[in-house]
């Protein structure tokens, strides 16, 4: 384990942690509230599902990078995938989502704190960045969820 990877890991947990934070602050009414309007039409549920599917999916995106693996296939279509994942957890509850996310973030913090500096140097496609170092990709991680906090407090007046 290097010291970028040990520090890459801590700010996943720590930004986990807040993710996880802020959705077990919400009111019962603030989860059908609409988040996204135009595109994909999400609420705030609906954004917890894709939290729930991108951790999943970075940790295969991660490990193929990590083993000198090309990352994401050019013609991986963001949207579909997104729209697909979100609409196959439409039953799952609030608290299943949220320890389906506690997991997934958990599982890739542990993936990461385990990756030497060598592999975190590896080029890789992220699915909507391009190519970019595995670091890079890492850090995108944590900040997307950041993005959508944003996002879902600027909808609901927060």
């Amino acid at each position: 384990m290097g010291e970028r990877a040990a520090d890459l890991a801590m700010k996943l947990e720590a930004k986990g942690a807040e993710t996880l934070v802020f959705f077990h602050a919400l009111p019962p009414e603030a989860w059908t509230r609409p988040v996204y309007t135009e595109g994909m039409a999400w609420d705030a549920r609906q954004v917890l599902c894709h939290f729930v599917s991108a951790e999943r999916s970075f940790l295969r995106l991660v490990t193929d990078i990590a083993s000198g693996g090309p990352g994401a296939s050019p013609d991986f279509n963001v949207d579909r995938f997104n729209a697909s994942q979100v609409s196959s957890m439409a039953n799952d509850s609030a608290a299943e989502l949220l320890s389906a996310f506690e997991a997934a973030r958990r599982d890739l913090a542990a993936y990461v704190r385990g990756l030497d500096d060598a592999a975190l140097d590896n080029v890789g496609r992220h699915p909507a960045l391009g190519d970019q170092s595995l670091e890079k990709s890492i850090k995108v991680i944590y900040l997307h969820n950041a993005g959508h906090i944003r996002d879902i407090r600027a909808a609901l007046g927060l």
